[in-house]
């Protein structure tokens, strides 16, 4: 009997779509150990199959060799393509065993550009049609579900699948060609093989961080002089400094600092108090919640993304993938509020947020078409891992805090007297919460409270110092911090930006947390930017960015942009082979300097004398010693995910240690001696009592504080006057009461 087939992306929205459309409970069946549902909903027979991502990707049409330029290509299924891909074969004859006897199709990937081509692929190649049905959502729950496909639209979303085609096809121009430009020249100049590799967006995020080493390299710190004076009233202590701030010239700060070094009293010449509104964040977007997941919990944008992901697929929060800071009214916040009340952890904070006359979320400039900010569900989370349920706490968090009041700061300014030398103290404290409570623990301000003082007023002064320091070079970026410029420039998609700086490191372009750029990342952008700047022109990239989006809203043709980058490429491409040789040389030695880098772990326990390092077989990754064969020492490492070296030592066996990042989980630090300690289960649940033991010390030693704080006058603490970014050398001439 005739059916409707609706295709979903990924086999945890298969089920969901099932389990909120079927009338009864789903019928699991499978092809090929893969899991498909058959349902009735209404007087329909429906069967929801699903993909896994990318079915289709695009490879040459007819391979000629390892050459470039080409631009022959076509559509063909990623288990041709790539062997890592073969595991979606599967799914592809499951969906074409399913679409035979299909008479409707509906897609229901995710409602993005991705989701489209992913949709429309699996449409024309596996069901042989031209278009489909559409459901729109942003979250996986029922109610939402049965509305996107009660009012679903009754073709696909033409603007996101041409726009998505031609960023594909886009795309692989410039990586295939210029990775295999790249490779060749070193190939041709060193011999062996070792993938160098450039993109449409790669190449200018290199850039960014190139040009910030640079930056840093050529940066020359200037000295300056600080005049600094501690306080005491009672039991506080304030810091002040001088009112000119910086002194370039040190013989100035040093006339002065002769002049009062030996004063003990300061009198109070003025007192300055400011109130101010601090207004509650805006709702999270894509990169807002990686920059604040990173910041907060250090978790890196990749695995946030991933995580995000897996909390979607759960039906805990809306489609992560957005650029939107907007939470509309139809989205029923206040229904979405009780939801989370139900939740005791959240109980007492929705009780004090629902008691708001006016529920109105603060909201920000961005916009999504097709998705609104990220918010929680209010279905209750089961079997989160530990970094599942920290990003989800920090979403829920700051969903509350988005409806509070604006906390209300206050501002102070002390200016004391020595010899008709002004010094001046600050400090910020918080009057009224508000939004702060909500938002908590998550909020991170540094609180200063002055004890009372009048106008007029003596206080002692003990100690007068004058501080020798110098200017600091800009700070490197963070992976959090390059997607945050990446996306200001208008480089990449809000999906695609965490994988390509993790392309980086992956090719020896960058390295280390606070993000550097090897030496063969600088050669290669200082190659690419003598022989072919457009490649990473942030410019140009914009420019295709643009173009997408105007494909996107039906302004543009998608073969004219096609046809645009081709030009370029060619152009580009015929100036490249005509320098290759010189390429080649000047990337030959730098590649294999990184390589050497990125790959060495440490010394060899065993003969002392090689280095081991981490290799390739047909078997996979592994590590072994550089006197091989004298030396035979091998350690075997994970098939999957990346391995880096990390110049740590283990404690326990003193052997190299290396940082594992499994796919879709967070990165972890362990020994690659299979006999180490560290590997039993009693070392893994010591360590975990460990901790644990110290949480509940910290705790105990927080609340002793908080009893301890309730029974006393509040103390003043530490304040300073925001100065330049600095390195403190040394103190001179301190001067005690």
């Amino acid at each position: 009997m005739p059916y409707e087939l609706i295709i979903c992306e990924k086999p945890q929205a298969a089920k969901r779509i099932a389990e909120a459309l079927a009338d009864g409970k789903p019928i699991k069946e499978s092809v090929k150990k893969v899991s498909y549902y058959k349902i009735t909903h209404g007087k329909k027979d429906i069967v929801v199959g699903c993909a896994v991502g990318h079915l289709y990707g695009l490879g040459e049409k007819n391979k000629a060799g390892w050459t470039y330029p080409v631009f022959d290509i076509e559509w063909k299924p990623t288990s041709e393509i790539s062997k890592s891909a073969k595991f979606s074969k599967p799914y592809l004859e499951m969906l074409k065993k399913l679409a035979k006897d299909a008479n409707e199709f509906t897609v229901a990937c995710d409602f993005d550009v991705e989701g489209e081509v992913i949709g429309w692929n699996v449409v024309r190649f596996v069901c042989k049609k031209k278009n489909a049905n559409r459901m729109k959502f942003s979250t996986l729950t029922k109610d939402e579900l049965i509305e996107a496909y009660e009012h679903k639209h009754k073709k696909l979303e033409w603007g996101q699948a041409y726009a998505g085609e031609t960023r594909h096809m886009l795309d692989w121009f410039w990586g295939i060609n210029m990775s295999r430009a790249l490779t060749l020249a070193v190939q041709k100049v060193k011999g062996g093989f070792r993938l160098l590799s450039s993109g449409r967006v790669q190449g200018p995020a290199l850039k960014l961080v190139v040009e910030k080493e640079k930056e840093i390299r050529v940066f020359k710190s200037e000295p300056y002089w600080q005049l600094q004076m501690f306080c005491r009233k009672g039991k506080s202590e304030l810091e002040a400094y001088h009112e000119k701030g910086n002194f370039t010239k040190e013989k100035e700060a040093l006339v002065i600092f002769n002049k009062i070094k030996n004063q003990n009293e300061a009198t109070v010449k003025n007192l300055e108090t400011k109130k101010y509104n601090h207004n509650p964040p805006v709702p999270f977007d894509l990169t807002t919640l990686q920059t604040e997941s990173y910041r907060r919990l250090r978790i890196s944008p990749k695995a946030t993304l991933n995580l995000a992901q897996n909390l979607y697929t759960g039906g805990y929060i809306s489609y992560p993938r957005t650029s939107s800071q907007k939470l509309p009214a139809k989205l029923g916040l206040k229904n979405i509020l009780k939801k989370l009340g139900k939740q005791e952890a959240y109980t007492k904070l929705v009780e004090e947020l629902l008691k708001k006359k006016n529920l109105k979320p603060n909201q920000g400039e961005k916009i999504d078409d097709a998705h609104p900010s990220i918010f929680p569900t209010g279905n209750i989370p089961k079997r989160l891992t530990a970094d599942e349920a920290k990003l989800y706490d920090l979403i829920v968090k700051r969903f509350f805090s988005v409806f509070g009041d604006p906390a209300v700061r206050e501002t102070m300014k002390v200016f004391f007297d020595v010899m008709n030398e002004i010094f001046i103290a600050e400090g910020k404290r918080t009057i009224e919460k508000n939004w702060h409570k909500f938002y908590a623990p998550y909020l991170k301000l540094k609180e200063v409270e002055f004890p009372a003082l009048k106008k007029g007023q003596k206080i002692a002064v003990e100690e007068i110092n004058k501080l020798n320091k110098e200017t600091l070079p800009p700070k490197r970026y963070t992976e959090s911090s390059i997607i945050k410029d990446m996306e200001r420039a208008n480089i990449g998609t809000k999906s695609t930006r965490a994988q390509i700086i993790d392309t980086l490191f992956m090719r020896g372009y960058v390295t280390g947390k606070q993000v550097t750029a090897t030496k063969l990342g600088i050669k290669t952008i200082e190659v690419l930017d003598k022989y072919a700047p457009q490649i990473i022109d942030v410019q140009l990239t914009r420019h295709f960015e643009e173009e997408m989006e105007e494909i996107r809203q039906g302004k543009k043709e998608s073969s004219e942009v096609v046809k645009e980058a081709q030009g370029i490429l060619k152009i580009v491409l015929e100036k490249f082979k005509k320098h290759s040789k010189k390429i080649g040389e000047n990337l030959g030695d730098a590649e294999a300097e990184s390589y050497r880098i990125a790959n060495t772990i440490g010394k060899c326990p065993n003969c002392k004398e090689g280095m081991l390092m981490i290799r390739k077989s047909r078997f996979g990754k592994f590590v072994g010693c550089t006197g091989y064969p004298d030396c035979k020492t091998t350690f075997s490492l994970p098939k999957t995910g990346l391995v880096r070296p990390v110049q740590q030592i283990c404690t326990e066996c003193s052997y190299p240690m290396v940082e594992v990042q499994p796919p879709r989980a967070r990165k972890q630090i362990v020994c690659i001696n299979p006999k180490c300690v560290t590997w039993t289960s009693e070392y893994k649940k010591q360590k975990f009592e460990e901790i644990e033991a110290e949480k509940l010390v910290k705790k105990e030693e927080k609340e002793k504080k908080k009893e301890k704080k309730a029974g006393k006058t509040k103390k003043a603490t530490k304040t300073k006057k925001p100065a330049r970014k600095t390195t403190k050398k040394k103190t001179s001439k301190k001067t005690k009461k």
